[in-house]
C-alpha cells in the first residue's frame, strides 16, 4: 500500500479541503443556525424564484396598502380641516372627530378587502413554505413543479391561518378606529379607549404568531381545523420567548417595509422584491423545525434532525425509508432505484482480478484434452469465485445495502398499498406535546 503523502500548509491551502478524507460529510450543516446559512448561500437563486412566486399573489395586499395610504394622504389634503378663512371653506360647523370618521370608513373598506387578498397571498405561502420546507430537509426540489405541490397540499390549512389572521386584525382595526373617534369625540372615556387599543394590538401581534404556527404545522403534518388551531396555540404558548424572537428577526424586511420611514422603507421594499418572502419563511420554517424535533418528532416517532449532518453513523440510516411527507421528487427517486432491481455489484461481493487462478487458454490445435482442462480451470475459477463470495457475504457494506434495498420496497409497497385503498381512511392526527 502506497504511504500518504504529507503536503505542506501552503499547498494545503492551494488544493482545499475537498480532497480531505470525509470532507464532503463533515462540511454538511449540524445545527440549525449552519442550515439556514448554507441554504442562503448556497440556494440563494431558488429562493430569489420561490419569492417572486411568492410576490406575485401578494400584489393585492401590496395594492391595498398602498391605496389605503393614498387614500387618507388625499383626504387629509382635501378635507376641511386647514384653510385660511375660518375652519374652513367650505364652511363646517364642526370638524370634532371628523378626521376619526374618515379614517374609520376608510380601513372598513379596505381591511374588508385584507381578507380576499390575503386568501390570494394564501396561494403563494402554501407553495413557497412548502418548498422552503424542503430545502430545510435538504431534498431536491423542482420550483415550479414544487410550487403547484405545495398548493394542492397545504393550501386549506394555510387558508385557515390567514382567514384567522385578517378577520382578527379587522376586528381589533374597527375597535381601535371607534376609540380614536370617542376620544376625539370627549365622551369621557379616554382612558379605557386607549387601553382597549393597546389590548387590541396584542391581540393581533397573538393571532400573528398562532397564524405562523398554523402555517407550519399545517405543511409538516396532517391535522384538522380544530386540531391545527388548538396544536398552534399550544406551541406559540408552549415556546413563547422563542417564538417572539424569531418571528421578529423573520418579520424584519416587512418591518422596514411598512413602519421604517425614508432609506430604511426603501431598503425594505427592495428586500422584500428580491427574496423578503423566502428569508421570512426559511427563518420561520427552520426555527419551526428545531421546535418540532425537540417537542413532537421524538414522541410521534418521526425522523429527528432531517436535513442535519450526523456524527453518529449508527443513525445516519434511521430514516432510510421514504415519510408520507417526503416530497414527491424524492419518492420519484426512490421509486426508480427499486425498480432498477438490485444491483449485483453492490448487493453481493465480487472476488476482484488477480493472478492466484489462472484460466486454461486453448491451443490453436487442441484435442478433447485441453478441452477437459479449460472445463476444469473455468470450474476453478467459479468455485474460487463461490468461496470468496461465502467468506464476504457478511460484511459491513453488502449487509446495509441490502438493508436498506429491502426498506425501501417494504415502504413503497406499503405505499402503494394505501393508495390502492383510496382516499376515505384518513390519516392520524398527531397529538403534539404529548407521547402515545
Amino acid at each position: 500500500m502506497a504511504e500518504k503523502e504529507h503536503k505542506g500548509l501552503v499547498a494545503r491551502w492551494l488544493e482545499g479541503k475537498e480532497r480531505d478524507e470525509d470532507y464532503a460529510r463533515r462540511s454538511l450543516p449540524t445545527s440549525r443556525w449552519g442550515l439556514f446559512w448554507d441554504i442562503l448561500k448556497g440556494r440563494f437563486g431558488r429562493l430569489m424564484l420561490v419569492n417572486l412566486l411568492m410576490l406575485l399573489t401578494f400584489l393585492p395586499v401590496i395594492l391595498l396598502i398602498f391605496g389605503r395610504w393614498m387614500q387618507i394622504l388625499g383626504q387629509g389634503a382635501t378635507g376641511p380641516f386647514a384653510s385660511g378663512l375660518g375652519v374652513g371653506y367650505p364652511v363646517v360647523p364642526s370638524v370634532v372627530g371628523a378626521a376619526q370618521t374618515m379614517v374609520l370608513y376608510t380601513d372598513l373598506i379596505f381591511y374588508a378587502l385584507f381578507i380576499p387578498a390575503g386568501v390570494i397571498a394564501g396561494i403563494g405561502i402554501s407553495g413557497g413554505a412548502y418548498i422552503i420546507r424542503n430545502l430545510i430537509w435538504t431534498e431536491g426540489i423542482f420550483v415550479a413543479n414544487d410550487f403547484a405541490r405545495g398548493i394542492r397540499r397545504n393550501f386549506w390549512n394555510v387558508l385557515e391561518a390567514v382567514l384567522f389572521f385578517t378577520v382578527v386584525l379587522f376586528i381589533v382595526q374597527m375597535m381601535a378606529d371607534l376609540a380614536d373617534l370617542f376620544v376625539a369625540a370627549d365622551y369621557g372615556i379616554k382612558g379605557w379607549m386607549i387601553a382597549s387599543k393597546v389590548v387590541g394590538y396584542l391581540f393581533v401581534v397573538l393571532a400573528l404568531l398562532i397564524s405562523f404556527w398554523m402555517i407550519a404545522l399545517g405543511i409538516n403534518y396532517t391535522q384538522g381545523p380544530w386540531a391545527l388551531f388548538r396544536n398552534a396555540v399550544v406551541m406559540t404558548f408552549g415556546t413563547f420567548p422563542q417564538t417572539v424572537f424569531f418571528a421578529a428577526i423573520a418579520l424584519i424586511p416587512v418591518l422596514l417595509a411598512l413602519f421604517g420611514g425614508g432609506f430604511l422603507m426603501a431598503i425594505g421594499i427592495i428586500v422584500l422584491a428580491l427574496f423578503g418572502f423566502s428569508y421570512l419563511f426559511l427563518v420561520w420554517m427552520d426555527y419551526a423545525q428545531w421546535a418540532f424535533d425537540k417537542f413532537v418528532n421524538p414522541n410521534l416517532g418521526f425522523a429527528v434532525g432531517r436535513g442535519l449532518y450526523n456524527g453518529d453513523k449508527s443513525k445516519e440510516n434511521a430514516a432510510a425509508a421514504p415519510s408520507a411527507d417526503e416530497s414527491a421528487a424524492a419518492r420519484e427517486y426512490r421509486r426508480a432505484i427499486v425498480a432498477q432491481g438490485r444491483s449485483r455489484l453492490a448487493s453481493r461481493p465480487i472476488k476482484p482480478i488477480d493472478d492466484d487462478v489462472e484460466f486454461y487458454q486453448l491451443p490453436e490445435s487442441f484435442s478433447r484434452e485441453d478441452l477437459q482442462k479449460l472445463r476444469e480451470s473455468r470450474k476453478t475459477m467459479e468455485d474460487d469465485a463461490k468461496a470468496y463470495e461465502e467468506e464476504h457475504k457478511n460484511d459491513a457494506q453488502y449487509v446495509e445495502y441490502n438493508r436498506e434495498f429491502d426498506e425501501r420496497e417494504r415502504a413503497l409497497a406499503a405505499e402503494t398499498e394505501q393508495k390502492g385503498k383510496g382516499k376515505s381512511k384518513k390519516r392520524k392526527r398527531p397529538k403534539l406535546l404529548n407521547k402515545n
